[in-house]
């Protein structure tokens, strides 16, 4: 074995990292708690699964005329994943490449956390194998409809599509993804935002340093 692939082994070999799973209703409050824990946690990445839809043209159409969003067919989750491999492979590079820590900075016994958010992440076998912690944010019936007509899409909600298309997939991709896992922390998304920030962040932070404990 070379020098530099020894240096790099021995880098990667003193690295602990922890993959954090963020899911949840639509409207429930995903995006808020990633960004929340990426602010506060040193050395972490947030990667948003809504960032990975496809084209709108290449979205399919049901029946009754509504895009299939959500579903894992309407996402490059390949790319996702990606992005994902590329992290876990060697987190430091990864985060120095995106500007998030120091070029100069050093491995030391640093916790490294990587931040995946999305819709439907706990619902694919490959990125949900992945997690060390999974929490899931949800909101009643009325609650998720009168937020969700609140926000503005592009291309806009069509008329009857969250009674017609999105609340029935939530209910079945919640029943998919709890046959996958039961591992899952349900987070009350209608209680204070302080309240359930700081749950998890606390959670978190726990794990982290039973991580640095580690000889």
């Amino acid at each position: 074995m070379s020098s530099t692939l020894r240096r790099v082994c021995s880098k990667l070999s003193q690295m602990k990292t922890l993959v954090v799973g963020v899911g949840g209703i639509t409207n429930g409050g995903k995006s808020t708690l990633a960004k929340f824990l990426h602010q506060k946690i040193h050395n972490s990445c947030n990667i948003a699964q809504d960032s990975y839809f496809k084209d709108d043209r290449l979205v399919p159409v049901d029946r009754n005329g509504f895009k299939q969003y959500d579903t894992l067919d309407a996402l490059h989750m390949d790319k996702m994943m990606i992005e994902v491999y590329s992290w876990r492979r060697d987190p430091q590079s990864f985060l120095k490449k995106r500007g998030l820590i120091p070029i100069d900075s050093s491995v030391d016994d640093e916790v490294y956390v990587l931040i995946v958010e999305g819709f439907l992440i706990f619902n694919y076998r490959p990125l949900n194998e992945l997690f060390d912690k999974r929490y899931f944010l949800e909101i009643p019936y009325e609650a998720c409809k009168k937020r969700r007509s609140s926000r503005v899409y592009s291309p806009p909600d069509p008329p009857g599509y969250f009674d017609g298309y999105v609340w029935p997939m939530y209910l079945r991709n919640r029943r998919e993804m709890e046959e996958i896992t039961s591992e899952i922390v349900y987070l009350d998304g209608l209680k204070p935002k302080e309240e359930v920030l700081g749950v998890v962040y606390e959670d978190i932070c726990q794990a982290r340093n039973r991580l640095q404990g580690q000889n």
